[in-house]
């Protein structure tokens, strides 16, 4: 006699029961996801310091100028984007590992997710105010 899976009753194990996590194949997206940006990150950092380093002893008007090129202003909010997903990922990883009550982890599950979505917004509108001259 054999289970769905091809082993025997006797081999089977409690993963088989887990839900929703690890076993249950979320993991392997969740580590991709983080890969993934970390990878985006490498260039967009790059790009980030450079336009820093081109904006340092400007005024507010030359700085105004360099910011509303619609190449700089993408550059930033890809960069914006990119780095506060990679952020929201990273510390859900350490929410998960070091959080062991189930009130408090999904409490700060929550406020990770709302805290990284304000500053993506905060950043994102402040990018498209100096773009735009609004």
């Amino acid at each position: 006699m054999t289970t769905a899976g091809g082993l025997p009753p006797r081999y089977r194990t409690a993963l088989r029961q887990v839900r929703g996590l690890g076993s249950a194949r979320s993991g392997t997206d969740h580590f991709w996801r983080q890969r993934l940006t970390a990878v985006a990150n490498v260039p967009l950092v790059i790009a980030f310091v450079l336009i820093v380093v081109l904006l340092m002893g400007r005024n507010h008007a030359a700085a105004v100028q360099i910011i509303g090129s619609p190449v700089v202003a993408i550059i930033l909010l890809l960069f914006v984007a990119s780095v506060t997903y990679h952020m929201r990922l990273g510390m859900q990883v350490i929410i998960e590992d070091y959080v062991h009550q189930d009130l408090p982890k999904l409490v700060l599950l929550i406020a990770n997710t709302f805290f990284t979505a304000a500053v993506a917004f905060g950043c994102g509108y402040a990018i498209l105010k100096l773009s735009f001259g609004v």
